[in-house]
């Protein structure tokens, strides 16, 4: 099942998402819901999960890229490191890393920490809702 439910959110989040949805979803609610809704239909037809898990896997994607929360993950995840290490948000706001790490290195493992709360939230709410 687990398998499926990767092939779902890769659908999901990537084949299904045009360009003015990934453009649009972190500044507007609906375009965020809209994105969402799309989202859990290859749940929906290949999973088949329940009421309550669907609701949990939509209103999750919504409200984690409508808020990019990805970022602030990965800030926080300085707070591993030795403090002298530590910056500031205002050094790392756009991506959560700091200003100087290499714009595609920052964006791509901001993408995989996103990619990874969303498997483990639909995960846990497939498996136990």
């Amino acid at each position: 099942m687990e398998y499926i439910q990767l092939l779902c959110h890769l659908t999901g989040d990537y084949g299904l998402q045009s360009p003015w949805m990934a453009k649009n979803k972190t500044r507007q609610w609906p375009v965020a819901v809209i994105h969402a809704s799309i989202y859990c239909v290859p749940f929906l037809f290949f999973v088949r999960p329940s009421f309550a898990a669907v609701l949990v896997i939509f209103g999750s994607h919504a409200v984690i890229d409508r808020y990019r929360l990805a970022k602030y993950v990965v800030f926080a995840s300085q707070f591993l490191s030795p403090p002298g290490e530590w910056k500031s948000w205002a050094d790392c706001d756009e991506t959560g890393h700091p200003k100087g790490t290499p714009p595609h290195i920052a964006d791509w493992l901001t993408i995989i920490v996103d990619n990874t709360i969303h498997l483990v939230i639909n995960y846990l709410a497939l498996r136990y809702l």
